[in-house]
């Protein structure tokens, strides 16, 4: 909200609402000017660990309100005590801004009607603890409710889903727990994933507290039947060197083939072809339908690094090794469903892109779906190797007024001869690609 809106919605500001940073040394690490502000406060809001730290300090006259459980509610306690030129005081952990409270109260009352004053982080006082700079750390928070227990395959649907993103793009990492999603946890999380082996975890307990304790260098394997203390952040490191891998193009021996009855259904050459056309984005939501064995969806989600991949596969063969090959790659941001499409697809957000490589027979079914749910720009492209196929793709886009082409690819591959080399053709493929054609329309008439 901005300043012009908090005001019109007959709000006024008289000063403003105080964020503050505490630690668990209380008021020792508070300046003076702090301090003063929370001891003229009309209106505390804080958790109640933070609320008991301080609460020699309040006037007498001061109300408390805790914000465990309620933290929907606190816009409203601010709004309606800032009416009445109340002094606010929100007690925050370490640094509001990070992973705080901060940035939900700005965004639903106004920048202008909050004053942050930041304290250390406990990030900070982890890496100081260890010796660790941190400013090219990732920074995640586990700070939500009860995620549960990982089991392998869990999707970004879960609670842990951003520790285990970040573990796959970044060597160093700081972790504000909470207390059900605790350092074993996220250790039990690393171990089901098969990442104990690349990493180190410590962990700070109860800082600046009389019974601080750190656990310096920890095997993921140990610190998954521990027990920390609460609170605690945690840290991990990279103890192995990452594979420096290919981006793109990934040669079609790297995923594991159902031999010998086929190969890898969609070649090198088709496969970079189809991701080309498929307009990919950092963050884009892909679903890969008949699955086979996973090379077009794992490719997706390595290009794909913040987005998701959502496959389905209907063949038992196929599915065990689509899901080997993914774990072979080290992918995490891809889910794989033993089903045959459309079961199931109900539950899948709306895509930004589709691929389809196999139908099972419900082709025209699935291209309905696909251009009914697709988000507006996205791209629905389909490999075929039968006319049948193609056939039936046709008539059913020209019916749903849909804007397609369709592109005819053949590669031929050397093969060895005696001691020259000959040209081997592989199969041809028609990569028919496909868009909304109302949105297509739409976006002429805006341009």
């Amino acid at each position: 909200m901005s300043k012009d809106e908090f005001m019109a919605s007959g709000d006024h500001l008289a000063q403003p609402c105080r964020i503050i940073g505490v630690l668990d040394d209380g008021s020792a690490s508070l300046t003076p000017r702090a301090l003063a502000y929370i001891a003229e406060a009309d209106l505390v809001i804080g958790g109640t660990r933070t609320l008991q730290l301080f609460e020699n300090h309040f006037a007498a006259h001061a109300e408390q309100c805790d914000l465990t459980g309620q933290l929907t509610q606190v816009p409203e306690w601010i709004r309606a005590a800032l009416a009445e030129d109340k002094r606010v005081v929100v007690l925050a952990t370490g640094d509001p801004l990070c992973h705080g409270i901060a940035p939900f109260l700005q965004s639903r009352l106004c920048i202008e009607a909050c004053e942050v004053l930041p304290n250390v982080s406990t990030i900070q006082l982890a890496c100081a603890r260890l010796g660790i700079p941190w400013q090219e750390m990732k920074i995640c928070s586990v700070h939500s409710r009860d995620a549960g227990e990982w089991q392998q395959g869990a999707g970004r649907e879960h609670g842990l889903y951003p520790v285990l993103h970040a573990v796959q793009q970044h060597d160093r990492l700081a972790i504000l727990t909470s207390p059900a999603n605790t350092p074993d946890r996220i250790a039990r999380m690393l171990l089901a994933e098969g990442l104990d082996g690349d990493f180190r975890m410590a962990v700070a307990e109860h800082l600046l507290q009389a019974d601080e304790r750190i656990v310096a260098d920890c095997a993921i394997a140990d610190a998954a039947v521990m027990r920390f203390a609460e609170p605690n952040v945690v840290v991990l490191w990279r103890a192995t060197v990452a594979k420096n891998d290919v981006l793109f193009g990934l040669a079609d021996e790297r995923f594991r083939q159902r031999y010998p009855d086929k190969g890898l259904i969609t070649k090198r050459e088709v496969r970079a072809v189809s991701l080309a056309r498929m307009q990919l984005h950092a963050d884009s939501i892909v679903w890969d339908i008949g699955a086979g064995s996973g090379s077009v969806g794992l490719e997706t989600a390595r290009l794909c690094a913040d987005g998701y991949v959502y496959a389905i596969e209907k063949n038992s063969d196929d599915f065990a090794i689509a899901t080997e090959n993914c774990r072979n790659l080290g992918i995490h941001n891809y889910s794989l469903t033993h089903g045959k499409a459309p079961q199931g697809m109900e539950r899948w957000p709306d895509p930004d892109a589709v691929f389809i490589g196999g139908s099972g027979g419900e082709l025209q079914q699935l291209i309905e779906l696909c251009l009914s749910r697709l988000k507006p720009n996205g791209w629905l492209v389909m490999n075929f190797v039968t006319f049948e196929n193609v056939a039936i793709a046709m008539v059913t886009l020209k019916a749903l007024d849909a804007e397609w082409d369709i592109t005819q690819l053949q590669a031929s591959r050397s093969r060895p001869i005696l001691d020259m080399h000959r040209l081997a053709a592989e199969n041809p493929v028609w990569i028919l690609c496909a868009t909304r054609g109302d949105v297509t329309a739409r976006d002429q008439d805006n341009g």
